[in-house]
């Protein structure tokens, strides 16, 4: 604590005349037309004339008109048709952890059904001493927990694999949300039905046409997994797999089985598809990496940045950003507004929690220079996460999977950012 007199600290006027002398265009143009009267203050506006909307004009709440650019967005090209595709969380727009439903990216393999909860069945068979079927009102008579987790694509910045591709952090790292989940643990339904000690894995199937399913060891699914069946205080949209889905903590998306129908206790894995042919990342001499579910520590600077930009000039900046690990909380995270020639250690905006994500704040104050952008996550099992050339070394050019490299976002003196790769 500084000892810095009361009076002796800036006032928050003070703060801004001192941003002013600094810079020069919008931040000194405002503070100097504060002197002058503003209509927007001196004069009665429209929306202080008349009465606003009552109650119930939108029973259930909806983002105003104003906010009508934050929105998921799909790459049209990334696939032949949305029904098996992805889009992508603006997580350039938003603040804070916790994301929106509505703004939580989407990820199909058949497209998202209508499945009435009176419909829904889960049934737990295999090695088990009981075969069972659930109801959904059956699940939502055992005890249940509260968790906030991120849930991130294997997928998610596998196109920077080879360089810069896309300009937005929405499409280079959108392919994550992070929610508060509500659930049974898949523990207390196997515990249930009673597991053979043969069982060692345990296959989860959903219910879309496309039959997703993954093999999960039996220690992770008796450890942390969840079945859910409420995000964010209210039901699973239907594109996050209404009525139930399942919820594995720092593991890749695919293995969220959406619309669970089936949990079955088996001896071994069952080499499916998506554990086979996909999801698997293929090294530079041919031979891929099995089993690759964590997703290592990450982050990103999300503002300023391709879809961010910086528009008030010179003097104070905040930079924003986010930053994970499936292996645990995060722990810190540094800036580099030179590249990674050097670094600031970043205000984490409350203190990492398990398998869910970071805010991170950098308060600068900017002198209109070129800044080459960065921001390095390090986790609680000691890992720091790699530059993109340190990645490559290792695993190469050819996975679209896993890539959990620095980002750098280049910064012009106009404000605007370009993806760039600086590895």
């Amino acid at each position: 604590m500084s000892d810095i007199s009361k009076s002796q600290r800036p006032s928050r006027r003070q703060f801004l005349a001192g941003a002013a002398a600094v810079g020069a265009g919008a931040v000194s143009s405002s503070a100097a037309n504060a002197a002058s009267p503003d209509p927007l203050i001196t004069e009665v506006q429209d929306w202080a004339s008349g009465l606003g909307d009552g109650v119930d004009a939108t029973p259930y709440g909806l983002p105003i008109e104003y906010e009508a650019d934050v929105v998921r967005r799909n790459v049209e090209w990334l696939t032949a048709d949305t029904i098996s595709s992805i889009n992508f969380t603006p997580i350039h727009a938003l603040d804070g952890t916790i994301t929106p439903q509505g703004c939580a990216f989407e990820r199909h393999h058949s497209g998202a059904i209508e499945l009435r909860k009176k419909d829904y069945r889960l049934m737990i068979n295999g090695l088990v001493d009981r075969p069972l079927v659930f109801t959904y009102a059956d699940l939502e008579r055992f005890p249940r927990e509260n968790r906030v987790y991120f849930c991130e694509c294997a997928a998610n910045s596998g196109m920077e694999w080879a360089g810069a591709q896309l300009n937005g952090a929405q499409f280079t790292h959108g392919m994550i949300h992070n929610m508060e989940y509500s659930g049974v643990p898949l523990r207390t339904l196997l515990e249930e039905a009673g597991v053979n000690p043969a069982g060692k894995w345990i296959y989860v199937e959903g219910a879309d046409a496309s039959s997703n399913g993954r093999s999960i060891p039996l220690e992770k699914a008796m450890n942390d997994v969840l079945v859910a069946f409420k995000a964010n205080g209210e039901a699973l949209r239907k594109e996050h797999g209404y009525p139930v889905r399942l919820v594995v903590p720092g593991w890749e998306g695919n293995m969220w089985i959406k619309w669970l129908r089936r949990v079955e206790v088996t001896e071994g894995p069952i080499e499916s598809r998506e554990e086979t042919s996909k999801y698997t990342d293929t090294l530079a001499d041919g031979v891929s990496r099995k089993w690759t579910w964590e997703m290592d520590a990450k982050s990103v600077v999300t503002s300023p940045s391709p879809q961010s930009p910086i528009t008030h000039g010179k003097g104070p900046l905040v930079v924003s950003g986010l930053a994970w690990s499936g292996r645990g909380a995060i722990t810190g995270v540094d800036v580099s507004r030179d590249g990674g020639k050097t670094w600031e250690e970043a205000r984490l905006a409350a203190a990492g929690t398990d398998k869910a994500l970071t805010r991170f704040y950098l308060d600068i104050k900017w002198d209109g220079s070129e800044m080459l952008l960065q921001s390095r996550a390090r986790d609680a099992s000691g890992y720091v996460q790699p530059t993109k050339a340190q990645l490559r070394e290792v695993r190469g050019l050819n996975s679209i999977y896993h890539n959990n490299a620095i980002q750098t976002w280049w910064v012009k003196a106009s404000g605007e950012a370009e993806n760039v790769e600086v590895s």
